[in-house]
């Protein structure tokens, strides 16, 4: 199985890009990970927040092919714990999901279109975090989650 992280917009802070390269050198032994950047719009000023949401959702929606399990990373989404996101990720490997594509979207969300093609959302918190630090939040659950699922010492209980 492949992971695909989608993010809108580059990570900016160095201490974010550090620590994502660690967690994503780590992550190569156990799965398949690509990081796909799509850049932020340009221009947005004169862009109504709805407009922004429908510019970004044609991007994302180019990334996605009918077969891939689309999961959103979304506030409405549900809450695991980390063992119960290993479960969930376990649970995609065996059912075999060809490729798992994990999405940020932009500063507003989501357009409405890429919530219907979802098939999946989930939140890593009920807490807001800026978009830059929740994807070094993921990739270390997704980290963590592997290590659960191969039993390695990582995750205390």
């Amino acid at each position: 199985m492949k992971i695909t992280f989608l993010t809108v917009g580059k990570t900016e802070d160095a201490y974010l890009k550090e620590g994502i390269d660690k967690y994503v050198k780590r992550l190569k032994h156990y799965t398949k990970l690509e990081l796909v950047e799509i850049s932020e719009l340009k221009n947005t000023k004169a862009l109504s927040a709805e407009q922004q949401k429908a510019k970004e959702a044609e991007l994302i929606l180019k990334k996605v092919t009918p077969l891939d399990h689309l999961i959103l990373l979304d506030e409405k989404g549900i809450e695991y714990s980390s063992t119960q996101f290993a479960a969930y990720i376990n649970k995609k490997e065996i059912s075999s999901s060809a490729n798992m594509i994990f999405v940020i979207g932009g500063p507003y969300g989501f357009d409405q279109s890429v919530y219907q093609r979802a098939n999946d959302k989930i939140s890593l918190s009920r807490m807001t975090f800026s978009h830059q630090m929740v994807r070094l939040f993921f990739v270390e659950q997704l980290y963590r989650a592997y290590t659960i699922i191969k039993g390695e010492p990582y995750h205390h209980e």
